[in-house]
């Protein structure tokens, strides 16, 4: 090997750090192939590669140099890992034990053969979940199942409630890396795991108001209320809690729909039924992915009317943060009769973000986008929409823009860094 690989910072990093990388000790102009690769838990191997041309001093700096083709093209800096790709097709990239990092193993070869020739350099680099500090306390209190992440430091903090979507199970990843940046967050399981329902049938919401009053009492999170942070399915169940339960400060929804989907929500004496669909609605795309964009019923004709979420009733602020290229539902339309409820009823119009090029699946910075992968639970391949580029730089951008409306929201202070875009 002739070649050095550098990276600043060079020690352990956070998933959500961006890194700069930089091969030193080739020759002026001399054409290499940058390969990245890294296996998750389960052992599938997820890889990525790009041509490049060292410069007149025989460096490669990725801040500066273009990528000329392979998995991504252009000035990419972090494309060696949002660009990684499946070895098995339809696998989608998560963190399933934020305990342990990703290790991605990065080559640096002669050439631009096929993914390069002769090895040149060679780099491992360690991806952490849990920021320095950082701790994990499993929960296991009345009926909710979940983990809380603290911040380094005496606390108390800005406390967030975090849930995932239909796919189930206790999804931690993002929980632990919002914690690195001053947030109490629990990553809250509500259906398919230990003794939680198998299926998502009849929820109760009293299990979510167990949930705040619990992060509320805790003497590490700072009063007077907590922030939500939902996708997908878990934020309807986020704007119910909104709408419905005291103690919520400021509600960041993902890609979600304004009325209560799949299954009835029960409160109380009340009952909030499910939108609906028709699956006969759902389309197939030349490659055999299931698209269900338009499977579900329009909340504004009046036999679906009654499944909207009663959002004029929540006390805080919304943040809608809304893929433009959504192919599992519309959720472009579904902010927008959100902002026109809230403003029917005298509310604040709620801030809206829309990311051009960007599908269903929005993940904190640098996770491959998931354009397409295998549903958890309907264990079929489902068309999720986004273009890899763009959805990429939205991925920045919304974990910006979540951080700034938390910090404005429940700590009274803006995010230390400007957004990206």
């Amino acid at each position: 090997m002739t070649a050095t690989l550098s990276l600043e910072p060079s020690g352990r990093c956070c998933w959500d750090e961006p890194v700069r990388i930089v091969v030193r000790g080739l020759a002026a102009g001399q054409p290499v192939t940058l390969r990245s690769s890294l296996r998750d838990e389960k052992g599938a191997l997820f890889r990525a590669h790009a041509r490049y041309r060292a410069d007149a001093r025989g460096e490669l700096d990725l801040t500066r140099a273009s990528a000329l083709g392979g998995s991504y093209v252009g000035i990419e800096p972090m494309g060696f890992l949002w660009a990684l790709e499946p070895e098995k097709p339809l696998l989608r990239l998560v963190k399933r034990d934020v305990q342990t990092p990703f290790v991605v193993e990065l080559e640096v070869l002669d050439g631009h053969e096929g993914q390069g020739g002769r090895l040149l350099g060679r780099a491992v680099h360690e991806r952490h979940f849990l920021a320095p500090g950082v701790r994990r306390r499993p929960v296991r209190t009345g009926r909710v199942r979940a983990t809380l992440f603290l911040p380094p430091g005496a606390g108390p903090f800005p406390g967030i409630i975090d849930l995932f979507g239909s796919g189930g199970g206790l999804c931690e990843y993002r929980a632990s890396l919002l914690a690195g940046h001053g947030f109490a967050v629990l990553a809250l399981a509500y259906f398919r795991f230990e003794d939680l329902p198998e299926d998502l049938t009849d929820m109760h919401l009293e299990y979510f108001e167990e949930a705040v009053d619990l992060m509320l009492q805790h003497p590490k999170v700072k009063g007077p209320g907590v922030g939500l942070l939902g996708f997908s399915k878990g934020g309807d169940l986020c704007l119910s809690m909104a709408s419905l339960l005291k103690g919520i400060s400021a509600t960041v929804l993902i890609n979600s729909c304004v009325a209560n989907t799949i299954t009835p929500l029960h409160y109380k004496d009340m009952i909030i039924p499910d939108l609906g669909s028709d699956p006969g609605k759902q389309t197939t795309t030349e490659s055999g992915l299931l698209d269900f964009m338009n499977i579900w019923n329009n909340p504004l004709e009046e036999p679906y009317h009654q499944s909207i979420i009663p959002l004029e009733r929540a006390q805080g602020p919304f943040l809608f943060i809304v893929g433009l290229d959504d192919r599992s539902w519309k959720s472009e339309f579904y902010a927008h009769i959100a902002s026109e409820r809230l403003q029917a009823h005298g509310k604040d119009r709620p801030q809206i973000i829309y990311y051009p090029g960007t599908g269903h699946c929005i993940d904190p910075p640098y996770f491959p986008p998931s354009v397409a992968s295998v549903h958890a639970v309907v264990g079929l391949a489902i068309f999720y929409g986004g273009e890899p580029k763009a959805h990429a730089r939205a991925h920045v951008d919304a974990w910006q823009q979540i951080q700034t409306f938390f910090h404005k929201h429940l700590n009274d202070k803006k995010s230390l860094k400007p957004s990206k875009m």
